[in-house]
């Protein structure tokens, strides 16, 4: 028989176990899973450089782009074809291919709330991104130098716009519940999860052509917070905060009621490879029509 334990010292010993075997839990994922960490760090890192690059080059006015390009509308266009190419790149990348692609606090959680990755992971691709994001912007000033600082460019920061905070928590919400909505959608119907990339690529581009001007078109807290703390810009951070991650999960809610969390396969953008999937993954199972279809 095991004595059950009583007396005064008895809760703080039972806190004590708890507490170790949460160091324990964290410490074995980080052991383990510290390759999709620094990926996730590398690939926001990535992104954030090519939107400070290309933010100079198009907003600056000492460049000969901007001297050639002078309609707003077709320099957020072309900004948006470089991010949303940047970002198919990183999701089809080994690297993308290997972590899930999030590159994004909102889809992280989301998918947490969908029951695909584990607290600690979910944790470390966090605190990843957002370190990942911010030596990003850090990078980006020690290539761009005085330029980045512009008040044309000021770190690619995403804030609000004329029409003021309000239309700005608005616009973020909408474009990530539309966001989250296809991901969930296509990464998990098997004929067309291949193009979940390519698809999110656009979304990026049409966002930063239409919606920009309404928040500057963030959709994630990390990359909000990268440029805000290079820049010491910390307007309306809350925005950034809270509508993107409530628009995802709110998408996620909807899919849920919709479809069901059996039809939720894995937490990867693109998962049509040969690289470990640390989540809870079912792909094969999204998988079996296709290839019963295939061999009959």
């Amino acid at each position: 028989m095991v004595k059950s334990e009583t007396g005064p010292e008895a809760p703080k010993r039972a806190e004590a176990r708890t507490v170790s075997r949460t160091w324990r839990v964290a410490i074995s994922a980080a052991s383990r899973h510290w390759p999709e960490y620094l990926i996730e760090a590398a690939c926001l890192g990535l992104f954030m450089v090519s939107a400070c690059s290309f933010t100079v080059l198009l907003q600056h006015p000492g460049f000969i782009v901007r001297q050639m390009v002078p309609s707003p509308f077709l320099r957020r266009a072309l900004t948006g074809i470089a991010m949303g190419l940047t970002a198919i790149a990183l999701i089809y990348s080994p690297w993308g291919k290997q972590s899930g692609a999030h590159l994004n606090p909102s889809v992280t959680l989301t998918f947490f709330r969908l029951g695909k990755v584990e607290p600690w992971d979910a944790a470390f691709y966090v605190i990843a991104q957002f370190l990942g994001g911010a030596l990003g912007v850090a990078l980006s000033t020690l290539l761009w130098g005085e330029a980045i600082a512009h008040e044309n460019v000021r770190y690619a920061a995403t804030i609000p716009g004329a029409n003021g905070t309000g239309v700005a928590f608005i616009a973020e919400l909408v474009i990530s519940f539309l966001m989250m909505t296809m991901v969930l959608n296509v990464s998990n119907s098997a004929h067309i999860a291949r193009f979940t990339g390519v698809l999110a690529g656009a979304l990026v581009a049409t966002y930063i052509t239409v919606e920009a001007p309404l928040s500057g078109m963030s959709m994630s807290p990390a990359r909000t917070f990268a440029s805000a703390a290079s820049g010491h810009i910390w307007n309306a951070l809350w925005v950034y905060f809270t509508a993107p991650p409530l628009g995802m999960l709110l998408a996620a809610q909807v899919y849920l009621c919709l479809r069901g969390k059996h039809v939720v396969f894995c937490a990867k953008l693109h998962h049509d490879n040969d690289k470990r999937c640390i989540f809870h993954c079912n792909y094969r199972a999204l998988l079996t029509p296709i290839t019963l279809k295939e061999t009959m």
